[in-house]
Protein backbone atom coordinates (compact mmCIF):
# COMPACT_ATOMS: atom_id res chain seq x y z
CA UNK A 1 0.00 0.00 0.00
CA UNK A 2 1.13 3.32 -0.98
CA UNK A 3 0.62 6.14 1.03
CA UNK A 4 1.76 9.76 -0.11
CA UNK A 5 3.84 11.34 3.02
CA UNK A 6 3.07 15.30 3.26
CA UNK A 7 6.31 17.47 4.12
CA UNK A 8 6.01 18.81 7.35
CA UNK A 9 5.54 22.54 6.85
CA UNK A 10 8.34 24.75 8.59
CA UNK A 11 7.29 25.77 11.91
CA UNK A 12 6.62 30.13 11.98
CA UNK A 13 4.38 31.26 14.74
CA UNK A 14 3.53 34.85 13.77
CA UNK A 15 1.65 35.39 17.17
CA UNK A 16 5.09 34.74 19.07
CA UNK A 17 6.80 37.13 16.81
CA UNK A 18 4.31 39.60 17.44
CA UNK A 19 4.56 38.87 21.12
CA UNK A 20 8.01 39.20 21.25
CA UNK A 21 7.80 42.58 19.07
CA UNK A 22 5.22 44.01 21.52
CA UNK A 23 6.95 42.59 24.59
CA UNK A 24 10.13 44.94 23.11
CA UNK A 25 8.32 48.10 22.83
CA UNK A 26 6.47 47.53 26.16
CA UNK A 27 10.39 47.19 27.76
CA UNK A 28 11.58 50.27 25.40
CA UNK A 29 8.81 52.33 26.71
CA UNK A 30 8.99 51.56 30.16
CA UNK A 31 13.34 52.06 30.58
CA UNK A 32 12.82 55.41 28.46
CA UNK A 33 10.72 56.42 30.35
CA UNK A 34 12.42 55.56 34.10
CA UNK A 35 16.44 56.49 31.99
CA UNK A 36 14.66 60.08 31.40
CA UNK A 37 12.84 60.42 35.00
CA UNK A 38 16.09 59.24 37.19
CA UNK A 39 19.77 58.96 34.92
CA UNK A 40 21.05 55.56 34.03
CA UNK A 41 22.83 54.79 37.27
CA UNK A 42 19.21 55.66 39.40
CA UNK A 43 17.38 52.44 37.52
CA UNK A 44 17.65 48.99 38.28
CA UNK A 45 17.30 46.33 35.55
CA UNK A 46 14.48 44.56 38.32
CA UNK A 47 12.93 47.69 38.57
CA UNK A 48 12.52 48.09 34.48
CA UNK A 49 11.54 44.32 34.20
CA UNK A 50 8.90 45.43 36.96
CA UNK A 51 7.69 48.56 34.97
CA UNK A 52 7.17 46.53 31.62
CA UNK A 53 5.81 43.44 33.39
CA UNK A 54 8.47 41.00 32.47
CA UNK A 55 11.28 39.05 34.27
CA UNK A 56 14.68 40.37 34.64
CA UNK A 57 15.76 37.38 32.04
CA UNK A 58 14.02 38.13 29.42
CA UNK A 59 15.53 42.07 29.04
CA UNK A 60 18.88 40.25 29.24
CA UNK A 61 17.51 37.96 26.34
CA UNK A 62 16.61 40.89 24.25
CA UNK A 63 19.15 43.42 24.85
CA UNK A 64 22.09 41.61 26.38
CA UNK A 65 23.10 43.90 29.29
CA UNK A 66 21.98 47.35 30.87
CA UNK A 67 24.03 49.41 28.34
CA UNK A 68 22.62 47.53 25.87
CA UNK A 69 19.17 48.25 26.49
CA UNK A 70 20.36 52.01 27.25
CA UNK A 71 21.39 52.20 23.67
CA UNK A 72 18.34 50.61 22.07
CA UNK A 73 16.93 53.43 23.80
CA UNK A 74 18.77 56.00 22.47
CA UNK A 75 18.45 54.54 18.89
CA UNK A 76 14.10 54.45 19.31
CA UNK A 77 14.75 58.11 20.89
CA UNK A 78 16.41 59.18 17.77
CA UNK A 79 14.63 57.52 15.04
CA UNK A 80 11.67 58.78 16.55
CA UNK A 81 9.98 54.93 17.85
CA UNK A 82 10.95 51.87 18.42
CA UNK A 83 9.40 50.45 15.45
CA UNK A 84 11.36 53.00 12.96
CA UNK A 85 14.65 52.19 14.60
CA UNK A 86 14.72 48.53 13.19
CA UNK A 87 14.40 50.26 9.65
CA UNK A 88 17.89 50.87 8.12
CA UNK A 89 18.52 55.21 8.95
CA UNK A 90 18.70 55.53 4.49
CA UNK A 91 15.07 54.00 4.63
CA UNK A 92 13.29 56.17 6.96
CA UNK A 93 11.00 58.91 5.68
CA UNK A 94 12.73 61.84 6.34
CA UNK A 95 16.04 60.59 4.81
CA UNK A 96 14.65 59.44 2.09
CA UNK A 97 12.95 62.68 1.28
CA UNK A 98 16.75 63.84 2.09
CA UNK A 99 18.17 61.70 0.06
CA UNK A 100 15.91 62.06 -2.91
CA UNK A 101 15.89 65.87 -3.11
CA UNK A 102 17.96 67.15 -6.10
CA UNK A 103 18.48 70.60 -4.59
CA UNK A 104 21.73 70.55 -2.24
CA UNK A 105 20.37 73.82 -0.24
CA UNK A 106 16.90 72.27 0.12
CA UNK A 107 18.80 69.07 1.16
CA UNK A 108 20.73 70.90 3.92
CA UNK A 109 17.88 72.84 5.28
CA UNK A 110 15.90 69.16 5.84
CA UNK A 111 18.39 67.99 7.27
CA UNK A 112 18.70 70.30 9.54
CA UNK A 113 14.77 70.37 10.31
CA UNK A 114 15.47 66.89 11.58
CA UNK A 115 18.10 68.09 14.10
CA UNK A 116 15.29 69.79 16.78
CA UNK A 117 13.06 66.24 17.22
CA UNK A 118 16.44 63.95 17.93
CA UNK A 119 17.71 66.54 20.25
CA UNK A 120 14.27 66.92 21.84
CA UNK A 121 13.87 63.00 22.31
CA UNK A 122 17.29 61.62 22.77
CA UNK A 123 18.79 65.10 24.55
CA UNK A 124 17.82 63.57 28.60
CA UNK A 125 19.00 60.20 27.79
CA UNK A 126 22.06 61.73 26.37
CA UNK A 127 23.20 63.88 29.07
CA UNK A 128 22.39 60.92 31.31
CA UNK A 129 24.57 59.39 29.24
CA UNK A 130 27.17 61.97 29.51
CA UNK A 131 27.07 62.25 33.32
CA UNK A 132 27.87 58.38 33.63
CA UNK A 133 30.61 58.21 31.26
CA UNK A 134 32.73 59.82 33.83
CA UNK A 135 32.70 56.78 36.40
CA UNK A 136 31.09 53.63 34.28
CA UNK A 137 33.92 52.51 31.52
CA UNK A 138 30.46 50.81 29.74
CA UNK A 139 29.02 54.08 29.56
CA UNK A 140 32.79 55.77 28.58
CA UNK A 141 32.37 52.84 25.37
CA UNK A 142 28.77 53.67 25.10
CA UNK A 143 29.14 57.50 24.50
CA UNK A 144 32.11 56.41 21.83
CA UNK A 145 30.48 54.11 19.98
CA UNK A 146 27.20 56.50 19.47
CA UNK A 147 29.13 59.16 18.72
CA UNK A 148 31.30 57.42 16.11
CA UNK A 149 27.93 55.65 14.23
CA UNK A 150 26.79 59.58 14.57
CA UNK A 151 30.13 60.58 12.54
CA UNK A 152 29.62 57.88 10.30
CA UNK A 153 26.03 58.04 9.31
CA UNK A 154 27.06 62.20 8.56
CA UNK A 155 29.79 61.02 6.80
CA UNK A 156 27.69 58.80 4.32
CA UNK A 157 25.66 62.22 4.22
CA UNK A 158 28.78 64.82 3.32
CA UNK A 159 29.76 61.77 0.80
CA UNK A 160 26.55 61.89 -0.76
CA UNK A 161 26.78 65.16 -1.77
CA UNK A 162 30.53 65.19 -2.46
CA UNK A 163 29.33 62.46 -5.07
CA UNK A 164 26.69 64.93 -6.31
CA UNK A 165 29.29 67.65 -7.19
CA UNK A 166 27.84 69.65 -4.30
CA UNK A 167 30.23 70.03 -1.68
CA UNK A 168 32.62 72.76 -1.69
CA UNK A 169 35.84 71.73 -3.50
CA UNK A 170 38.08 73.60 -1.16
CA UNK A 171 37.68 71.15 1.92
CA UNK A 172 37.84 67.62 2.02
CA UNK A 173 34.87 64.60 3.26
CA UNK A 174 36.45 64.16 6.15
CA UNK A 175 36.78 68.00 7.15
CA UNK A 176 32.84 68.37 5.92
CA UNK A 177 32.07 65.63 8.10
CA UNK A 178 33.68 66.68 11.01
CA UNK A 179 31.85 70.40 10.47
CA UNK A 180 28.18 68.47 10.25
CA UNK A 181 29.50 66.34 13.07
CA UNK A 182 30.20 69.07 15.55
CA UNK A 183 27.57 71.71 14.89
CA UNK A 184 24.62 69.29 14.86
CA UNK A 185 25.78 67.59 18.27
CA UNK A 186 24.02 68.08 21.72
CA UNK A 187 26.66 70.35 22.66
CA UNK A 188 25.58 73.18 20.28
CA UNK A 189 22.23 72.62 20.81
CA UNK A 190 22.14 73.17 24.53
CA UNK A 191 24.54 75.79 24.19
CA UNK A 192 22.22 77.64 22.28
CA UNK A 193 18.68 76.31 22.77
CA UNK A 194 19.32 75.41 26.55
CA UNK A 195 21.15 77.70 28.02
CA UNK A 196 20.50 80.74 25.77
CA UNK A 197 17.27 80.07 25.29
CA UNK A 198 16.82 80.39 21.36
CA UNK A 199 13.71 78.50 19.95
CA UNK A 200 13.58 75.79 18.43
CA UNK A 201 13.14 77.54 15.45
CA UNK A 202 15.48 80.41 15.61
CA UNK A 203 18.18 77.03 16.53
CA UNK A 204 17.00 75.08 13.13
CA UNK A 205 17.26 78.36 10.77
CA UNK A 206 21.08 79.38 12.29
CA UNK A 207 21.57 75.76 11.54
CA UNK A 208 20.58 75.61 8.23
CA UNK A 209 22.23 78.51 7.57
CA UNK A 210 25.49 77.36 9.00
CA UNK A 211 26.00 74.45 7.15
CA UNK A 212 25.28 75.88 3.82
CA UNK A 213 27.86 78.13 4.14
CA UNK A 214 30.00 75.38 5.49
CA UNK A 215 29.36 72.79 3.10
CA UNK A 216 28.61 74.18 -0.06
CA UNK A 217 30.15 76.96 -2.44
CA UNK A 218 28.10 79.87 -2.67
CA UNK A 219 25.79 81.08 -4.57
Amino acid sequence: MNETVKPRRPYRSTRRAEQAAQTRRDILASAGALFRERGYAGVSMPVIASEAGVVVETIYRAFGSKAGLFKAVIDAAVAGGSTRSDTPVEERPAIKAIIEEPDPRRQIAMYAATQPGIHRRSGPLLRALAAAAGSDADMRALWDEIEASRLAGQGRFVGMLGGRGALRTDISIEHATDVLWSLTSIAVFDMLVTRRGWSVERYEAWLAEALTCALLPAA
